[in-house]
């Protein structure tokens, strides 16, 4: 699927799911599994034989981003018009979301002949947060803009006389007869994905972090084929942005879980060091145990976006660790660990690297300033498996409106694809 696509298409994490699904399942490889949870899905694809030296290769990256979530009971009216409260999910650039076409999506639960149902949707109307007019606020321009997320967020939906609440929108999306019951719906830009520079180097989208990273992953594994002996794993984790720790999170048991059941259908299916191990163990037991010699050999690449450096605030980056737009992956470290890199996965990549021609570059934060993280550290503190954080080079991570170079991106999905070889 085009990169561009797959962002128009990707525009809540239930979306990018089935965005996903739509890839995988369009190869019809019988030797891969799917497994999904609301808005994680993980993707495992069997190798041809399971032996003693069987190996998992892991790629994470996550599908949700900051945005603003429509509360409970969000509706208000003010001036003639009725307007939406949000919530606040992550930390998005508040400035970015005013003035923007914003359209709504998410899943609705409705209960219909006493069975719980839940239907995807994507609103087809557009709403908008205005910002106020510098008339009258007439410092702006050299105080800055101060955005109240309380006060100075609500979305503007539609004027009197309209629908009274949003509720009754959402109802409408239903089948006759049906109760909606609850729902997770969030406003997003509505603007398309699109390339840009002179020369069109550079790709223009909302939700570049990390939707970006999603499509490279799903690309490189669905061009993949079955290994003969190692496992090849593609991980969509949810609630990244607001910490991870969630049953879709990366702090959750969904991958634990996943390779659980793998790793148990391997053993019954093969005549390994599983089978033929002790009599007084069980085999559930063994396999937890084998797992987790497996998996501290085996080998997880946590791919989220980085910060290139600004041209107009190079002062921002660590002047000798300071990525450029096409410059090549980005190996993300930081000696706090809010990476999951150390010299030992980072080599790894490094060699990666070398053999595939794969540029790359590296990133370390300023001292004076705090280093954001990823799933990468969840998954190879819980797991064990040693992992190396890196991502694509991009500006204005968490607007509204983010961009990255095409070049970085095809990068990446060379880097994975080489990962899965």
């Amino acid at each position: 699927m085009d990169i561009l696509e797959f962002l128009n298409g990707s525009v809540t994490p239930y979306h990018t799911v089935e965005s996903l699904k739509t890839v995988l399942e369009a190869k019809k490889d019988n030797s891969v599994r799917l497994f999904e949870r609301g808005g994680a899905l993980i993707a495992v694809r069997l190798p041809r034989k399971v032996c003693s030296d069987s190996r998992f290769r892991i790629a994470l990256a996550h599908t949700d981003y900051p945005t603003l979530k429509i509360s409970p009971n969000p509706d208000a009216l003010a001036a003639g018009v009725r307007t939406l409260h949000p919530e606040i999910y992550g930390s998005p650039l508040f400035t970015s979301w005013l003035d923007r076409d914003l359209g709504y999506a998410g899943l609705l639960a409705y209960e219909l002949d006493g069975k719980l149902q839940t239907k995807l949707i994507r609103g087809n109307r557009l709403f908008r947060i205005p910002q106020l007019a510098v008339h009258l606020n007439r410092g702006v321009n050299q105080d800055g803009l101060k955005v109240n997320p309380q006060t100075d967020l609500n979305a503007l939906w539609t004027s009197v006389g309209g629908k009274e609440r949003f509720v009754d929108a959402l109802s409408a999306e239903l089948p006759a007869g049906a109760k909606l019951l609850d729902f997770d719906v969030q406003l997003f830009d509505a603007q398309p994905a699109v390339y840009g520079g002179f020369d069109e180097e550079w790709i223009y989208s909302g939700r570049l972090d990390n939707l970006s990273s999603c499509h490279a992953v799903v690309e490189a594994f669905a061009a993949a084929d079955a290994l003969e002996n190692d496992f090849q794993v593609a991980a969509f984790f949810n609630n990244e942005e607001v910490g991870s720790e969630t049953r879709e999170g990366a702090a959750g048991n969904f991958l634990k879980s996943v390779l659980e059941n793998v790793a148990m259908s391997a053993a019954l299916d093969s005549s390994t060091s599983l089978r033929s191990a002790q009599n007084d163990k069980s085999l559930s037991s063994l396999v937890c145990s084998e797992l987790a010699n497996v998996l501290s050999s085996s080998f997880a690449l946590s791919i989220d976006m980085a910060h290139a450096c600004h041209p107009n605030f190079v002062q921002k980056h660590e002047s000798n660790h300071a990525p450029v737009l096409g410059g090549g992956v980005v190996l993300k470290m930081n000696s706090q660990k809010r990476y999951a890199s150390d010299v030992f996965s980072n080599a790894r990549f490094k060699l990666l690297c070398g053999q595939n021609n794969i540029p790359y570059q590296t990133f370390v934060m300023r001292n004076d300033m705090p280093c954001g993280s990823t799933v990468g550290p969840a998954i190879s503190a819980s797991l064990g498996i040693p992992t190396v954080d890196i991502g694509e080079p991009m500006l204005s991570m968490h607007s509204i409106r983010e961009m990255t170079a095409k070049k970085d991106h095809q990068g990446m999905i060379a880097l994975v694809s080489a990962f899965y070889l």
